[in-house]
C-alpha cells in the first residue's frame, strides 16, 4: 500500500481484521482462572437449573384446591432445602417449606408465611394464593441441552457463576495472547531516574501496559529501545520468538528516523502507515513472519487513543473473541465544537445528566500531549471526517470510554 494513502478509521479496522486470524491453541482452565478468558468451544447445559421445582419463599406448600380463608389447614410436616418430601399429602393439609426446598409432588402453590397465621398445627390463610405462586419450575433458568455460552465469548464474573451452577469445573479457553511492547526514543527516561535537560519520562509504555492488562493478555515488556537500527532489529527478533504481537510507541511519525519502517520491511510486510483520524494519524500496521506489528504514535494521547480505537478490536479478534459493535449514544452538546474537515476526530469529552437530559461537553484542551484529558474525560465525541464545526445545541455521537480507560 502506498505510504501516502490515508485510510479512514473504518477502513483501517476492516483491513486489519480481514488479515488477522485466530490460531491460538486452547487449554482447559478451572473456574477460578477463567475471568476475562475467551471460550474456545460452545458450552451446552448438561442439566436443568433449577433441577427440580422449588420454593421461592419461606412459607407453606399446599394444593390450590384446598386453599380457603374460612377453614384452617393441618400442617403435616416440614421440608428443608436439600431434603425431599416423599409422603402422600392428606386432604386439607399443608407442608412447612423453606426457600429452595423441593415442592412436594401433590402441591401446586406456596403461600408466603407473612400471609398466614399459625395456631399449633393449624394454618390459617390470610390471603388467597394463586396456582403456581412462588414456585420456581425446573429448568426455569437454564434448560438441559441449551447452548449457554458460545465460542469467542469473553467470560465475566456472571458467566463463571452460571458455569458453577451447572456443576462445570473447567472449560476450554484460548491460550492468552502474548503481546510484546516497547517505546523508542533517545529522549525517553524511566520514571524514577534523574531527568536530563530536554528529556521526558516514558509514560506511554506504562499506560499501554495497563490497558493491555485489562485485555487479559500476557505482556512482554521490551523496555526502552534507542533510535538505533540494530537495537530495533534485536527487539523485533525477540518479539517474534516470544510473542504473537509487537507494539511500539513512537518512531512512526513523519520526520522520524526511518528505522522502524526499515526493520518492519526486513521482518515482514507493511500494511499501511497513516490513518485519517485525530489524534493518531501516524499509525502503522504490518505482518511479521511470526506475528503482527502495530506502530503507535509518540504523543501520549495519540498512543492511547489508537490503542483503544484501532488496536483493541484487532487484539480481541486475535485472542479469539467474537466482535461486538461499539456503542455510540446521541447527546446534545451545550457549546460549539471546533472541527476541520479531513480526519475523523475523537475529542475527549465529559458527559453528564443535566435537567434530565444527557449533555456532553468537549474538554477545553484537545492537545495530543495532554494525557490528563483522559482522566478528566469519560467519553469521546466522535466526529466524522467530513464534519465541520458543530453548533451548540447539536446532537453528536458520544462513545463512552471503554474498560481499557476506566
Amino acid at each position: 500500500m502506498n505510504d501516502q494513502t490515508w485510510l479512514s478509521v473504518a477502513e483501517a479496522i476492516a483491513t486489519m481484521l480481514a488479515q488477522v486470524s485466530t490460531a491460538l491453541p486452547s487449554e482447559r482452565v478451572a473456574l477460578t482462572g477463567l475471568l476475562d478468558r475467551v471460550l474456545a468451544e460452545d458450552i451446552i447445559a448438561p442439566l436443568d437449573v433449577p433441577a427440580y421445582d422449588n420454593s421461592a419463599m419461606d412459607g407453606y406448600a399446599l394444593r390450590h384446591a384446598d386453599a380457603q380463608l374460612e377453614q384452617p389447614l393441618t400442617i403435616v410436616g416440614t421440608v428443608l432445602a436439600g431434603q425431599a418430601w416423599s409422603e402422600s399429602l392428606p386432604a386439607n393439609s399443608a407442608v412447612r417449606i423453606m426457600t429452595g426446598a423441593p415442592i412436594p409432588a401433590e402441591c401446586d402453590c406456596v403461600i408466603m408465611q407473612e400471609q398466614t397465621r399459625v395456631e399449633g398445627e393449624q394454618l390459617w390463610l390470610t390471603a388467597m394464593p394463586k396456582r403456581h405462586d412462588h414456585i420456581r419450575p425446573q429448568g426455569d433458568d437454564i434448560a438441559q441441552g441449551q447452548v449457554l455460552l458460545t465460542r469467542g465469548q469473553r467470560l465475566n464474573a456472571m458467566h463463571i457463576g452460571v458455569l458453577a451452577s451447572l456443576g462445570i469445573g473447567d472449560v476450554p479457553v484460548y491460550r492468552r495472547l502474548r503481546v510484546a511492547l516497547f517505546s523508542s526514543g533517545d529522549e525517553l527516561r524511566l520514571p524514577g531516574q534523574s531527568l536530563p535537560e530536554h528529556c521526558i519520562y516514558d509514560s506511554n509504555r506504562f499506560a499501554l501496559m495497563a490497558m493491555l492488562q485489562r485485555l487479559a493478555v500476557d505482556v512482554l515488556d521490551l523496555g526502552l529501545i534507542a533510535d538505533d537500527l540494530d537495537a530495533l532489529r534485536a527487539a523485533f527478533v525477540r518479539a517474534q520468538h516470544e510473542a504473537d504481537v509487537l507494539i511500539s510507541s513512537a518512531g512512526v511519525s513523519v520526520g522520524d528516523a526511518d528505522h522502524t519502517k526499515t526493520v518492519l520491511a526486513e521482518f515482514g510486510e507493511i500494511g499501511f502507515w497513516k490513518v485519517a483520524m485525530k489524534p493518531g494519524k501516524p499509525f502503522a500496521f504490518g505482518r511479521l513472519a511470526q506475528g503482527w506489528f502495530f506502530g503507535l504514535p509518540g504523543n501520549p494521547v495519540s498512543a492511547v487513543v489508537t490503542m483503544d480505537q484501532l488496536v483493541q478490536p484487532v487484539l480481541r479478534a486475535l485472542a479469539g473473541e467474537q466482535p461486538s459493535a461499539v456503542s455510540a449514544w446521541p447527546m446534545t452538546t451545550d457549546c460549539t465544537i471546533k472541527k476541520r474537515p479531513g480526519r475523523a476526530d475523537f475529542q475527549r469529552a465529559r458527559y453528564a445528566v443535566e435537567q434530565g437530559e444527557l449533555v456532553v461537553r468537549p474538554l477545553a484542551n484537545q492537545s495530543s500531549g495532554v494525557l490528563t484529558s483522559l482522566i478528566e474525560g469519560n467519553a469521546y465525541i466522535r466526529l466524522a471526517a467530513e464534519q465541520d464545526n458543530v453548533a451548540a445545541g447539536s446532537v453528536v455521537d458520544v462513545v463512552p470510554f471503554s474498560s481499557l480507560l476506566t
